[in-house]
Parts: structure tokens; sequence; C-alpha cells
């Protein structure tokens, strides 16, 4: 398969100019977890040209039940893998990978070049320190935030809300550390929202030649 076949078969979904700005863009995500290697999957089946992504963790058998991966990668590291399985789904897609933990002293550099930063960090401290150091030393950067996904409540208490450029997707009150516990499920919706969010500022000025 070559690279025009594959980039045929993507655009027959979508029109030519939507394929290219997807093609051009390049987005990082922040934790490579059960929202970060779910958001990772959609965005590379959509058609993303450049991924970063950055994780310092290795798969333990308790992620398996939300996360991408597999029994088989239990110990290895996330970012790595991840990376890998990203390829086997979109093979000329390029992944940049930082095996890193992300402080506020790495982060913009880690993630300057990015148009979006999809955050998907566990603790909530850490969800802020992200958030305010890409919003305060990226000016032309969207950030886009998970927060409330835990349990098995109503999928439709997950939803979007956009404040500047900053956006927040999930429940905004449910969190594992409430006992409410993590699943798929939910997990996956909010990853869900969340590339979606990507998808739409990647494209929100563009307009359709078709209609």
């Amino acid at each position: 398969m070559t690279e025009a076949e594959f980039a045929a078969a993507v655009d027959s979904r979508s029109s030519k100019p939507i394929y290219e700005r997807m093609k051009q863009s390049k987005v990082g995500i922040a934790g490579c977890g059960g929202l970060g290697s779910n958001i990772a999957a959609a965005l590379v089946r959509a058609g993303l040209g450049k991924l970063v992504i950055a994780d310092f963790d290795t798969i333990e058998l308790s992620n398996i039940n939300r996360q991408l991966y597999l029994p088989s990668q239990v110990g290895k590291p996330k970012a790595e893998t991840l990376e890998k399985m990203l390829h086997d789904i979109a093979p000329y897609c390029e992944v940049e990978v930082h095996d890193i933990h992300i402080t506020k002293d790495n982060a913009a550099e880690i993630f300057g070049g990015c148009q979006i930063v999809c955050e998907a960090f566990d603790v909530p401290e850490n969800k802020s320190m992200l958030v305010n150091t890409l919003l305060e030393n990226c000016p032309d950067m969207q950030v886009v935030s998970g927060v409330g996904m835990a349990g098995i409540g109503r999928a439709n208490d997950i939803v979007t809300k956009r404040f500047g450029r900053l956006t927040v997707c999930g429940d905004g009150r449910t969190d594992v550390a409430d006992g409410e516990g993590l699943s798929a499920a939910r997990v996956i919706i909010c990853a869900g929202h969340m590339a979606s969010a990507v998808l739409e500022m990647i494209l929100e000025n563009y307009s359709n030649p078709r209609k």
C-alpha cells in the first residue's frame, strides 16, 4: 500500500480540501492513558498529519479495561507503544514521541509547535499545571481538557464547553477519587468529545465547496 493509495482511501470519506488541512495540522496529546490513547487513535484515523505524544508511564494490567493497549503490552512504555499502534492504524502519520514527565518547565518546549494540545492527565493538579502553562506561554495555541468521565452514568452528561482558547469536555463532576471508578464507555465517549473538538478547531474556518 502506497501513501497515495492510503490517502485516497481516507480522502474518500471527505473532500480533498478537508483532507489536506488535516494532513498539514499538528496536534499534541499530554498523557497516553484512557483519554490520550483513544484521542490519538481517533485523530490519526481522521487523517491528522502530525501528532506529538508525551507520557513517562508504563502500561499496567489495570489499564486494559479502558485504554487502547493489549495485555501482551503490559510493562512497556505507553508513549512508545502507542506510537507503534498508531503507525499500524495510519502508517504515514508523523508521530513525535516524548517518554518524559511533563512539567511546567518543559511543557511549552515539548508542545510549542502544536496548534492544539489535548490535556489527558489523571491528577487534577497536573491538569491545571499543563493548561495554565500552555495558555500562558503559547498565545496561539488551543487547549482541550477532559474533566469528569468516571463511573457508568448517563453518556449525555458528557458535554463540550468552550472558553476562549480552552475547551473542556466531560460532565465536570465525577471523579475516580469519589469511588466512581473508570470504565471504557464513558472514557471513550469523553475522548471522542475531545477528538471532535480538535477536528472542529482544525476545520472551523473551512467552507465546504460541496455546499
